[in-house]
């Protein structure tokens, strides 16, 4: 990467409410210059605004707002939702904040919700990066699950209660996939993804284990090529290593991606990183960076 990291002051955090009645969270970085292009960042099932905090760095220039998605962070939490119902929120949430002209890119769930907001609101984004979406191939949109209960994934029994956000960060550091990571992003994942337990003795996770684990059941709820033959602005596509079939249900390194996606999009551009994992911006967020700023 040609870009360095800069000091950054805390982003200013707030929350608005959609047309829908959900309310989501997010942080803004302001620009130091008026009429800066604005750049929108939408984390990972089980993620959260602050895990761009070391993209971010490298985005000096420009406005940009990291969300909560529902669920997730200070956001709401709401029930269980097919994932078509988070490309509404953020398509809700673009109209809200009244942004045209943006970059927006999107890490797995988020890269899918990305795709949906692009296509839906032509006017929002210059271009779009997809970082290893969980858009998958046709077919396994086919068959549909019939419920959304977040007890039937293994996600669902992760621990949920720390001491503190260190002892959170001492149990990952060494542990696949959080070993591979920046350990500042590591460290961001763990101090600002927890909240205090409603019993006062110690944290929690800001996203419940069942919530996420019922997120992931309703990935292949909605097929969404229909809305990728729309997304008229260019569309990077970045793809991890690819999928072993035998895989464990909880070895979420690999990539979800459909190899063909990026030939699905009228202006799309295909980039295979097979040496990295499922979690692009974690493990590189200089590289990240780049390409959001179509460096590379």
């Amino acid at each position: 990467s040609c870009l360095q990291a800069l000091p950054m002051s805390d982003p200013i955090e707030s929350r608005i409410t959609l047309s829908s009645g959900l309310t989501l969270a997010y942080a803004e970085w302001p620009a130091v210059r008026a009429y800066a292009q604005t750049i929108l960042l939408v984390h990972a099932t089980g993620f959260h605004r602050r895990c761009w905090d070391a993209v971010v760095e490298r985005l000096t220039g420009y406005r940009v707002i990291a969300m909560d998605m529902r669920g997730h962070g200070f956001s709401e939490n709401t029930e269980a939702v097919a994932w078509d119902r988070f490309g509404e929120d953020l398509v809700g949430f673009v109209d809200a904040l009244g942004i045209e002209g943006a970059i927006g890119a999107g890490h797995s769930m988020g890269g899918y919700c990305m795709a949906i907001a692009a296509a839906e609101r032509p006017d929002a984004f210059e271009r779009i990066v997809l970082m290893d979406p969980v858009i998958m191939a046709p077919e396994l949109y086919a068959a549909r699950p019939e419920g959304l209960n977040g007890e039937a994934h293994p996600t669902s029994k992760r621990r949920n209660h720390w001491r503190d956000w260190q002892e959170m960060f001492e149990r990952f550091e060494h542990r696949v996939p959080f070993s591979v990571w920046d350990r500042r992003v590591l460290e961001d994942y763990c101090r600002h993804g927890i909240t205090p337990a409603e019993d006062g003795d110690g944290y929690v996770l800001a996203c419940p284990p069942y919530v996420e684990a019922s997120i992931y059941l309703g990935s292949a709820a909605t097929d969404i090529f229909g809305q990728v033959a729309r997304v008229r602005v260019p569309v990077t596509v970045l793809r991890a290593r690819p999928r072993n079939p035998d895989r464990d249900a909880m070895d979420f390194s690999s990539s979800p991606t459909f190899e063909g996606l990026a030939a699905r999009f009228p202006k799309g551009r295909d980039v295979h990183l097979p040496e990295l994992t499922h979690f692009i911006p974690m493990q590189d967020p200089a590289l990240a960076a780049d390409f959001i700023l179509d460096l590379r």
